[in-house]
């Protein structure tokens, strides 16, 4: 260390004067600062490192993205759709927009309207089923649902898969699928009570009826069960739990007879007029409604639900009351103006004819002859 020096130097000009001079003190004060220098931030010590603008960013990695994309994907089924017509579209439609994944089969291909929809369609219903679907729905005609059961290959399924049919009719679907599914399938008969036409807006209070036939007692299965019905139940759907019989007896009232009606007046070829009413223009509805379904369907409603004939022979029984009500006021009216005349000019006549016929009937006095005649002739040819 150097020995500290009285000697003054003159300080460098790039030195600055830690010692200052009690004169240099005494003669001048310092000056306030200008500007207040702060320190420098971080960014400006590193000017390179990264930069996080917002630290509510949602990241691929975030912790919260991955619980939502976890919560989708265990809430999502895959759902496979055997026949894709107008009504397996209508559902494939609202399964997709509520994320589940969709599959289908039909004997027709329907490649486009699937790729449309964002679902994956299958020819082969052996290609569909090695897709492990966890719900496969019957989704074909009435008519041809036996035909499909039959030589469907449910070997290539899981073995605890569950099976929905949607079809119109309760009682014969439910049998069919008792009679050909493995026993570990759980059975769901379900019959949405609505359609592309009715349900094209919304599905909000429409009717959704259903019967867990055969589900098996255990907490997936359960759960999957409830995945599917709350499809419908966040659409808006009224869900109604009720027994397949009690539902044909109910539908036969209703559908059917609404299916038949439709047709009816399809077949009397109705038209609008510029003058048409509230109740012909729900004629007219209806009409429309009907008429969009086929036949093969409106067929099934009356083949395979037992309570349909007897609907039918009340609806025609209503009729030729009906007629019969109509023809007898018409008749009266016919009579009246026929025979009212006649009739109330020979009213006053019978009404003197009778007192005079009394009259001369009971004369005993001997006034009127001819009854004396008639009574001693009558008397003369007795003896």
């Amino acid at each position: 260390m150097l020995p500290f020096s009285s000697t003054q130097t003159k300080p460098s000009p790039h030195t600055p004067n830690l010692y200052p001079s009690s004169h240099s003190i005494s003669h001048s004060l310092p000056s306030p600062p200008s500007t207040l220098k702060l320190p420098k931030t971080h960014t400006q010590l590193h000017p390179h490192r990264l930069r996080i603008r917002a630290i509510d960013a949602a990241q691929p990695f975030d912790y919260e993205t991955r619980i939502k994309t976890h919560y989708h994907k265990s809430n999502a089924l895959k759902i496979a759709i055997l026949g894709f017509g107008n009504f397996g579209q209508f559902l494939a439609k609202a399964f997709v927009g509520q994320g589940h994944t969709v599959l289908a089969q039909s004997r027709s291909d329907y490649t486009k309207a699937a790729q449309s929809l964002g679902v994956l369609f299958y020819t082969d219903p052996n290609d569909l089923c090695e897709q492990h679907p966890e719900v496969v729905i019957l989704c074909t005609s009435i008519l041809s649902s036996e035909k499909v059961i039959r030589s469907f290959p449910f070997q290539r399924l899981k073995r605890n898969t569950l099976f929905v049919d949607v079809l119109s009719v309760k009682e014969f679907p439910r049998d069919l699928l008792l009679k050909y599914l493995p026993v570990e399938f759980d059975i769901l008969c379900t019959h949405p009570m609505f359609g592309p036409e009715s349900g094209k807006n919304s599905w909000a209070n429409l009717p959704f009826v259903y019967d867990k036939v055969r589900i098996g007692n255990n907490g997936f299965r359960l759960n999957r069960c409830e995945k599917f019905l709350g499809i419908f139940a966040k659409e808006g759907c009224r869900m109604v739990e009720m027994s397949c019989a009690e539902h044909d007896r109910h539908a036969a009232g209703s559908q059917f007879v609404t299916h038949t009606m439709g047709r009816v007046l399809e077949r009397f070829n109705l038209e609008s007029s510029p003058i048409n009413t509230k109740g012909y223009e729900t004629l007219l509805n209806l009409v429309e409604n009907t008429s969009g379904d086929s036949f093969d369907l409106y067929y099934g409603l009356f083949m395979y639900n037992k309570n349909a004939m007897e609907q039918l022979e009340r609806l025609d029984n209503a009729f030729e009351a009906l007629k019969q009500e109509l023809f007898g006021n018409l008749h009266e009216v016919c009579r009246k103006q026929l025979f009212g005349t006649v009739e109330a000019a020979e009213a006053p006549r019978e009404e003197t004819a009778q007192p005079q016929k009394l009259l001369t009937v009971g004369t005993q006095n001997g006034h009127d002859e001819t009854p004396k005649k008639g009574h001693e002739n009558g008397t003369e040819q007795l003896h």
